[in-house]
């Protein structure tokens, strides 16, 4: 079992900048890909980006893509999305979430364990 926790969450004018931390503990002696996912209201929950358990590998949504980067610090056991150039439709709960198999995923049921998620509202 992996334990993620989401933090950096906020409310940030529009062409600001934010980074979200996802702490995982647990089974942290076996790696993860890793994953943002967002979900505004009233829409599903859709892929932002993801990483490759050496971090060599990292992926994102056309719509993020040149404005959030992913990364992750293995020795924290710690995965980051800098997010710049922040956009009003970027508002949504951002989660956090980790897949155990091999591989990279931007599917939903391609990841095994999913943080609460943390709050970001982009004001215009």
């Amino acid at each position: 079992q992996v334990q993620l926790v989401e933090s950096g969450g906020g409310l940030v004018q529009a062409g600001g900048s934010l980074r979200l931390s996802c702490k995982a503990s647990g089974r942290t002696d076996r790696s993860y890909a890793m994953g943002w996912f967002r979900q505004a209201p009233g829409k599903e929950r859709e892929f932002v980006a993801g990483v490759s358990r050496s971090g060599g590998t990292t992926y994102s949504a056309d719509s993020v893509k040149g404005r959030f980067t992913i990364s992750r610090d293995n020795a924290k056991n710690t995965v980051y999305l800098q997010m710049t150039s922040l956009k009003p439709e970027d508002t949504a709960v951002y989660y956090c979430a980790a897949r155990s198999d091999v591989g990279l995923g931007s599917k939903l049921t391609e990841y095994n364990y999913w943080g609460q998620g943390t709050q970001v509202t982009v004001s215009s």
